[in-house]
């Protein structure tokens, strides 16, 4: 097998395994509530069946355990809202019939695990109590029954303490096993302080039981033959694997008051056709944008780039139908927007082979070099980007810990598709004798020798104000109340919730419209069907207050649909302040994460420096700015302005890069203004070529988006050009001033000896 053979082995190799994943489509991508709709479930906790007074902490608890079930169930990007004071909105995307009821026991199970003594002498107490008809449980004893019977057919029961040595708040993680004969047990940990009191327990109780109570209901009572350190135990009990592993699940999430499902509805998506239409639409002209834009620019070379992007995608799409993720319309936007950086490898890789020829060399040797040479720069970018994708996934929660997943699927897909099938094609292509030139257009066709840092001071502040402004601005709507201010959309601080009847049906996308045209920018639309039966009623989200001019608005506009108001409530934030304080510490490890390591590769804490300045600096105009536009924040944006880390560090990796290059090949004849210059310079064709697609694919989403990506796409054109921004006027300077005290004993030496040179030559 040659060096071709097993490479493009391995390329239809992957290719394969990724359609495998993702074919067919229809059964594999799952899509989310705003793109197919699925299931809403309404829970009603009881508080007068447990120690937990009702309120909004004991609401909250119960939010956040839904929220990891949910999680642990499997399903991505779900809703979960406070609905009132005492129930809780769960919407899930298309489940199928078994997977609604798995969902509902899930869902419904309170799994408190309690450990509770057996009394000392439990048989005497059990014959006693058959045998004398006044018979009385001991003080602080009462009797639990065993669901399963023992080896001789009876009923196992029990007399256990009333008060437990231990809560099931100490499990640390359950997990599913086996027994010696194959049935499925669960296994848990406890953690430090569980551990420590399981342990004193087992070891003041040895040859006495120790019964395990879920739910009230005894479980099983085994015999203490020992002290048992370390916090480890099992359940037993005649589960089936489906039933063990909710159990686990719960276990780890276990409620403080018990929930019922008091209602059950299918729900239409949440985005209208037409917004569906429009969306999809805007990301299929960026996609197509950037994939002519590469034929048009680098010609044959451009086409094997679209080769790889396409391969991109399909290994892209096939891991997320592999782990079963969940495809939402700002997904797929993030995914056409993942192209357009994608490109950023092949652009480097490019413009190296150019330089690489310029220099002289042959194609073949261009091509080694280039590679050789753009690698490591395209390693560094996609490594500090993985970073944050991973601190992002460890950290963070719901569709923060999602973001990551994904983001490092792209980037990983992207390595392989961008540097390794790429080359495979051109290696393979010119000693089969069929590429003799690589030929591509031109933006410069000399080197520019523009004086970037000559005004680097004057951008500083400019930029800086502008970021004072949009954080005064911030600030003033409220952006440090979070879930009160007027910054903050329904996701961040919920709103109302109303359901009327209707005698004609009204198209979802007219009601957006004409709700768009009344100023209720901010309402969301959904057809539900109860699945008992029972008739179809439309449900809208609204900021809090707006319900009575908006039913008023809808009643003027669609008279005939005779809407009739059967139910308004309060609906509470979807982004809690949970998730976002999550968010936010991710985002801060992340940043100091990628601070270190460009300190470290590059050899000095200036560069580490330049890129956490530049990156708080994106950050920040970007947020100040969607301000100052007067936009309020949602989910998308949030995960806009995430995406926004890993496309920022890019451009500055590369100009820090040419600059470690031309400082080698200088060997101290350049100052660091010079250098920088020259640098910036060097690679400004290539920022522009990124930018460029990038910006493609953003302002496609921003002009033909229509409204439920227009925020989203906002954020990218914005973060396009201030990344691209920043790595001139921000990062580098950042490198500049650190060496100021070099730059100055070099520009003092410098004068000095054209004033030697000036005295000679009088």
């Amino acid at each position: 097998m040659n060096k071709h053979t097993w490479k493009f082995t391995v390329i239809a190799a992957i290719t394969v395994v990724s359609l495998v994943f993702l074919w067919p489509p229809s059964e594999k991508i799952k899509l989310g509530l705003d793109l197919k709709g699925g299931t809403s479930y309404q829970l009603k906790l009881d508080f007068s069946k447990s120690n937990v007074k009702g309120g909004v902490n004991a609401l909250q608890q119960a939010i956040d355990v839904i929220g990891k079930r949910v999680n642990k169930f499997g399903v991505t990007e779900p809703i979960i809202q406070a609905v009132g004071e005492d129930r809780i909105l769960v919407q899930m995307p298309g489940l199928k019939e078994e997977d609604r009821q798995s969902a509902r026991r899930t869902l419904e199970r309170t799994a408190y695990l309690e450990f509770r003594m057996v009394h000392p002498d439990n048989q005497r107490l059990l014959i006693e109590e058959q045998s004398d008809p006044t018979f009385q449980p001991p003080a602080g004893y009462r009797k639990l029954i065993e669901q399963k019977k023992d080896e001789s057919g009876r009923t196992v029961a029990c007399y256990v303490k009333e008060r437990a040595e231990l809560g099931g708040s100490h499990v640390k993680s359950a997990y599913v096993q086996s027994d010696n004969i194959g049935r499925p047990i669960v296994a848990f940990q406890l953690d430090s302080e569980g551990g420590a009191i399981f342990a004193h327990v087992t070891r003041a109780h040895i040859h006495e039981q120790l019964a395990i109570v879920l739910d009230g209901e005894l479980r099983s009572a085994p015999v203490i033959n020992s002290e048992i350190p370390g916090g480890q135990g099992i359940i037993e009990g005649t589960f089936t694997l489906v039933e063990a592993q909710e159990l686990a699940s719960v276990l780890e999430n276990p409620l403080q008051a018990p929930v019922k499902i008091v209602e059950e509805r299918g729900v239409d998506p949440s985005l209208g056709k037409d917004s569906i239409h429009s969306g999809i639409k805007a990301a299929l002209i960026g996609a197509v944008a950037v994939v002519v834009f590469m034929v048009v620019y680098y010609l044959f070379a451009g086409v094997v780039a679209n080769i790889a992007l396409v391969l991109n995608i399909v290994i892209l799409v096939g891991v997320l139908a592999l782990f079963k993720f969940t495809l939402t319309l700002p997904g797929i936007a993030g995914i056409v927007l993942t192209i357009g950086m994608a490109v950023d490898a092949n652009v480097l890789i490019y413009e190296r082979i150019r330089e690489e020829l310029a220099a002289n060399k042959s194609l073949r040797a261009a091509i080694m070099a280039g590679y050789q040479r753009a690698f490591i720069v395209i390693f560094d970018s996609n490594f500090t980007t993985i970073i944050t994708a991973v601190i992002l996934m460890c950290l963070g929660s719901g569709p923060v810990k999602g973001f990551g997943v994904t983001l490092t699927i792209g980037l990983l897909a992207n390595l392989f598709a961008a540097v390794f099938v790429t080359r495979a094609i051109f290696d393979w292509l010119v000693e089969k004798g069929w590429m003799k030139s690589f030929n591509i257009l031109h933006i410069f066709r000399h080197l520019p020798h523009i004086n970037f840092l000559g005004v680097w001071k004057i951008a500083f502040a400019i930029s800086w104000l502008i970021i004072i402004a949009g954080m005064f601005a911030f600030v003033r709507d409220g952006g440090l109340q979070v879930g009160k201010g007027k910054v903050y959309g329904i996701d961040f601080k919920g709103g109302d919730t109303v359901t009327m009847t209707y005698t004609k049906r009204v198209d979802e996308d007219a009601l957006s419209k004409s709700l768009e045209r009344g100023g209720f920018t901010e309402a969301y639309v959904q057809y539900q069907r109860n699945l008992a039966g029972g008739s179809e009623v439309l449900a809208l989200k609204l900021p809090e207050g707006a319900s009575e001019k908006v039913v008023a608005h809808l009643g003027s506009e669609f008279p005939d649909a005779q809407f009739k108001v059967i139910g308004t409530e309060r609906i509470g934030a979807m982004v809690g302040k949970e998730l976002l304080n999550q968010a936010l510490w991710a985002v801060g490890a992340a940043l100091l994460a990628i601070m270190l390591y460009v300190a470290f590769r590059f050899g000095e804490m200036s560069y580490g420096l330049g890129a956490l300045i530049s990156l708080v600096h994106d950050i920040l105009m970007t947020i100040g700015l969607f301000c100052l536009a007067g936009r309020t924040f949602s989910m998308p944006v949030v995960a806009a302005i995430l995406t926004l880390i890993g496309y920022s560090i890019n451009d500055t990796i590369v100009v820090f890069d040419r600059i470690r290059e031309n400082k080698k090949l200088a060997g101290g004849k350049l100052t660091y203004f010079d250098l920088i210059n020259r640098s910036v310079n060097e690679t400004l064709s290539r920022t522009i070529l990124t930018a460029g697609t990038v910006f493609l694919c953003a302002v496609s989403l921003y002009v033909f988006g229509g409204r439920v990506l227009n925020d989203f796409a906002f954020c990218f054109v914005v973060g396009v050009l201030t990344g691209t921004y920043s790595s001139i006027y921000i990062a580098s300077p950042c490198v500049l001033w650190y060496h100021r005290k070099e730059e100055n004993k070099a520009m003092m030496a410098a004068r000095k000896k054209a004033a030697a040179a000036n005295g000679v030559s009088r």
